[in-house]
C-alpha cells in the first residue's frame, strides 16, 4: 500500500508539473519569428509606456543573430543556457552610441526563458539608460520557423 501510494504521489506531481508551463525544453537550434515589447515605468512619463516591434532570431552552433524593424536593427553574438537563463553575449562596443539610447534593445546579457517545443520566450528587468529612473521590461515572444 505504501508503494502504491508514493507511485501515485509521483505522478501527481509529474502532471501538475508538466501542466504548468513553468518547465522550459532545451531551446532548439533554427530560426524565430515574432515580437519583442519594451515597458517603460518612470517618473518621466505622463503615463506608463512601452514600445513594440519584430524581431527574427536564429539560433546556431551556440551563435545568434538578431534583427529588428527598429534600432539596433542587427547584432549577433554567442548564446548559451546557464542556471536556466538564456544569456546573449554581444558582439561589438558602445562606440557612437547616443547617451539617450536604451543599449537594453541590443541583445545582450541574461534573460528567463521558457520553451515548449515551439514557442519560446524570454524577458528581464533591467534598468540600463540613465534617463530612465525606473526598471523596464524587456519581453520576447518568438515562434520557431
Amino acid at each position: 500500500m505504501n508503494k502504491i501510494f508514493k507511485i501515485g504521489l509521483i505522478g501527481v506531481f509529474s502532471l501538475f508539473f508538466s501542466c504548468n508551463g513553468n518547465i522550459s525544453l532545451p531551446i532548439e537550434e533554427g530560426i524565430y519569428f515574432g515580437t519583442f515589447a519594451v515597458e517603460h515605468y518612470d517618473s518621466y512619463a505622463p503615463t506608463d509606456w512601452s514600445s513594440k516591434g519584430t524581431v527574427t532570431l536564429e539560433l546556431k552552433n551556440g551563435r545568434y543573430t538578431y534583427n529588428s524593424d527598429i534600432p539596433p536593427k542587427l547584432c549577433s553574438g554567442n548564446y548559451s543556457i546557464i542556471n536556466d537563463k538564456i544569456v546573449f553575449d554581444r558582439e561589438g562596443g558602445t562606440e557612437g552610441v547616443s547617451p539617450y539610447f536604451d543599449i537594453c534593445l541590443r541583445l545582450d546579457g541574461e534573460y528567463d526563458y521558457t520553451f515548449n517545443g515551439k514557442r519560446l520566450k524570454f524577458s528581464a528587468i533591467r534598468h540600463c539608460n540613465g534617463n530612465y529612473e525606473n526598471d523596464i521590461n524587456y519581453k520576447y515572444d518568438l515562434k520557431k520557423q
